[in-house]
């Protein structure tokens, strides 16, 4: 009797211990459905009308909750392994998205292959993204660097982790995509995010260019030169105007054809013979080899240095690359063996150039940092 009286008393005491847990032993509730989920589409004023058609998934519209969520994304260094780092790191608004690097860097100062591109109008690249076209959208594009090595070096997993634990964003994925627990935040939802904000950004209509399109201003001559020789506009009726061969790979509007090319960078007898392989080594086909994404010109005066690997620091010394014909190998652009320019012909040429300059877009309050 005396041992079950003390195994009654034990009993009791872990009864009542049970009964009266603190709230701070509780497990928290992880629900959202107390946050309202209102999502107003975002209508994108695309300024130019010679653009084409921006293509948004089904999946993913735009909306204000979505691409502020993919705005605080793209700029928090949450996203790396050390929390130094972030997508702006690599791609910096005051420099048209790219970060002026040839050789682009990551956590830790780690460098990579190449230099990063600008993402102005990248919403506008239905032919692949990358120098290469590893990925097709820009949804597959977001989900990337976060696991590259280089880049933010951290692993999906761990990330959602610290998203699901975080004070704010919890309630920003429930105000973008109606989720009704923080376990449902995932690494997908993160990437339809960013790649909403990056939709957003797109040349506004202030640039020369496009003012004189609107017939706002005028070319001086030798802006009109340098356009007149850009476009082949006399189409080789006049030989005082030679044809600069630009718009084969950088036509209207965009200033890119989205597609590869080899502008003969590097001397190869073989197509086996890059060490970037670029395109090549994501189809498997040699033909491939040696060609790359071909950027916008769209604000190239703030893109420096120039082509993947950044090897040019002006836009002096990519004319005169251009001009030279390149260096010889099997898939160099035939383009290139026609391009003969005097001083006072790549002045003009780079003349017009400057015109594609964008400062507004650079300056805009809707693509800075939020935080």
């Amino acid at each position: 009797m005396r041992i079950n009286k003390y195994l009654y008393i034990v009993c009791f005491f872990l009864l009542w211990s049970c009964d009266n847990d603190s709230p701070s032993d509780t497990p928290e509730d992880d629900s959202l459905d107390d946050i309202s989920y209102n999502p107003q589409a975002v209508i994108l004023d695309i300024g130019n009308p010679l653009f084409p058609i921006l293509e948004i998934p089904d999946d993913n519209p735009l909306t204000t909750a979505g691409v502020d969520l993919g705005r605080h994304l793209f700029f928090d260094p949450i996203l790396s392994i050390d929390g130094s780092t972030s997508c702006a790191s690599c791609h910096l608004q005051q420099s048209s998205f790219t970060d002026n690097k040839a050789l682009s860097l990551g956590v830790g100062g780690l460098e990579g292959k190449r230099s990063s591109m600008s993402l102005l109008n990248v919403g506008f690249n239905n032919r692949g993204l990358f120098w290469d076209g590893r990925v097709r959208t820009l949804e597959e594009q977001a989900l990337l660097p976060i696991e590259d090595p280089v880049e933010l070096q951290h692993q999906w997993p761990d990330v959602v982790d610290d998203l699901i634990d975080h004070d704010k964003y919890p309630e920003k994925f429930r105000k973008a995509f109606g989720i009704s627990n923080k376990s449902e935040i995932t690494k997908e939802l993160a990437a339809k995010a960013i790649a909403q904000f990056e939709r957003t950004l797109i040349s506004s209509k202030e640039s020369k260019f496009d003012k004189i399109l609107m017939g706002l201003d005028v070319f001086t001559d030798e802006e009109r030169l340098g356009y007149e020789m850009f476009i082949d506009f006399y189409q080789g009726q006049n030989p005082e105007i030679p044809d600069a061969q630009c718009f084969h790979c950088h036509d209207r509007p965009l200033f890119t054809n989205n597609d590869y090319e080899n502008n003969g960078l590097d001397f190869h007898t073989s197509n086996e013979d890059f060490e970037d392989k670029g395109l090549g080594g994501v189809t498997g086909i040699s033909g491939d080899n040696g060609r790359f994404r071909v950027p916008t010109l769209r604000n190239i005066e703030f893109t420096a240095p120039y082509m993947h690997d950044g090897r040019f620091e002006t836009l002096d010394e990519v004319i005169d690359h251009y001009v030279s014909g390149g260096l010889y190998s099997p898939t160099k652009s035939a383009f290139l063996d026609s391009i003969n320019l005097n001083i006072t012909q790549k002045q003009a040429l780079k003349a017009f150039l400057l015109t594609l300059s964008d400062q507004k877009f650079l300056e805009n309050p809707d693509f800075s940092n939020p935080f």
